[in-house]
């Protein structure tokens, strides 16, 4: 009894120890900054640059790890307390409600983004963090849903690339056949990844589920969506298609078109021995990266200006911080240190901010030639030529998602988590409704929101 009472008495000890260094090392610090960017080597940069920022301005940053799926809750908790750290890194659909909730202080956010410039942020990173006239947190970093395709073959048939429904309706009867698929499109009701790529493709023609306060009836946009998809679904291989089919194709050069996000550049490139392009018998050649082009914004015909799913990321200085600091650490990891921060993982951190006043396209100069890959490494220029790469990056100022504008985000997200547009759009290709039913019945589910 008495050596089990010893070694509990020693744990007590040390924990009260660990627990006070922990406190003792947050308390040194001036300010405190929360991201979920909590992998081992994107820390070690991340840290780096606190001990940069420190040694240039006496400003000691402590970083602290913080899991995304834990972020919202820890957040609302920290603020009830009075206790949010000064800097929080974040994902989109936190912005608006931060902002409302005051955990967010948007006066100091506006002021940064106007400090750096609005013109050298893409607008529609700035667009989807606007609280009334003002912009609620700092956009950082994002990536778009792209249509990635086979630009040799395009060409060699006569074909425009695929901007629009029309053009990729088109490259799918005169590509479609000798081994290869027209389309390979994400049919499986269950994966986060069919969600994404509808609501790209939805999008793309203008359909909005929402409205401020509620949800919007359906008509012919969504109609003409639906019957677009089903053309996509119908050139496609048969069974349950996801991200992992869509890449296996597109690599093993039998399907002339995807949609997938820019995740997959490295890859094409054979950088990655986990997944490499079979195309031809050398999996670490990057032919078919060369051959491979990629549209961020496309249209349908009810919507010609198009549009681009995109996951944007933000920094915001909050409610409880060291104002002033907090600020200069947010426009050092926004200026001079901003290619630092890209670099830790530059194939999913396009530059939202694309130069300074010197040079507007400075950074994404800058971030187009750091290494990307994982078993090898190269930079985006030697695999991607120039216009790619803008073209790419440009997906940015036209980023959209369900219910950003209408302050509706929430609801948009617990519309797509129930999966229904999923599982009726799978009802409909499979020729179970016809595609007036499948409206009724998507309509019918809005009504539930």
């Amino acid at each position: 009894m008495r050596k089990g009472g010893s070694n509990m008495i020693k744990k007590i000890i040390l924990s009260i120890f660990a627990t006070a260094f922990l406190f003792s090392s947050i308390a040194s610090a001036d300010i405190t900054f929360w991201t979920t960017e909590t992998q081992p080597a994107r820390m070690a940069k991340q840290e780096a640059m606190a001990k940069d920022f420190e040694s240039k301005t006496g400003i000691k940053v402590e970083v602290i790890p913080m899991d995304e799926k834990d972020l919202g809750k820890r957040a609302t908790a920290a603020a009830a307390a009075g206790d949010l750290p000064d800097v929080i890194y974040h994902t989109l659909q936190y912005v608006l409600p931060w902002a409302e909730a005051g955990i967010l202080d948007v006066d100091a956010n506006n002021d940064v983004v106007k400090a750096l410039g609005k013109k050298t942020f893409a607008p529609g990173a700035l667009n989807m963090a606007k609280s009334g006239s003002k912009i609620a947190a700092v956009p950082v970093d994002g990536w778009t849903q792209m249509v990635v395709y086979r630009k040799d073959l395009f060409e060699a048939a006569g074909l425009e690339p695929p901007t629009n429904y029309a053009n990729i309706t088109k490259a799918i009867k005169t590509l479609s056949g000798n081994n290869m698929y027209g389309f390979v499109a994400a049919t499986k009701t269950d994966e986060n990844f069919m969600s994404q790529v509808l609501e790209h493709v939805f999008l793309a023609n203008g359909v909005n589920l929402v409205k401020k306060g509620g949800t919007k009836k359906q008509g012919k946009a969504l109609k003409n969506s639906l019957e677009f998809y089903k053309v996509l679904a119908k050139a496609s291989p048969p069974g349950e298609l996801y991200w992992k089919q869509s890449r296996a194709l597109y690599f093993a050069g039998r399907a002339p078109m995807i949609i997938w996000s820019p995740f997959i550049m490295d890859e094409l490139a054979g950088l990655r021995d986990s997944a490499p392009p079979t195309y031809n018998v050398d999996p670490t050649s990057n032919e078919l990266a060369q051959k491979t082009g990629f549209i961020t914004n496309f249209s349908g015909p009810n919507n010609k200006k198009g549009a681009a799913w995109a996951d944007i990321r933000y920094m915001g200085v909050t409610a409880d911080a060291d104002t002033d600091e907090a600020k200069k650490f947010i426009m050092y990891s926004m200026d001079e240190g901003y290619t630092s921060t890209l670099s830790i993982a530059p194939e999913g951190k396009f530059p939202v901010r694309r130069g300074n006043s010197s040079d507007p396209n400075a950074f994404t100069k800058a971030w187009s030639k750091l290494p990307v890959g994982v078993d090898r490494k190269a930079p985006l220029t030697d695999l991607y030529s120039a216009d790619v790469i803008n073209n790419i990056v440009a997906g940015l100022d036209t980023a959209s998602r369900w219910g950003v504008k209408e302050g509706e985000l929430s609801r948009a997200s617990k519309i797509i988590n129930a999966q229904f547009l999923n599982r009726i759009t799978r009802e409909y290709i499979d020729d179970q409704i016809s595609v007036d039913e499948a409206v009724d019945k998507i309509n019918a589910e809005l009504a539930k929101f």
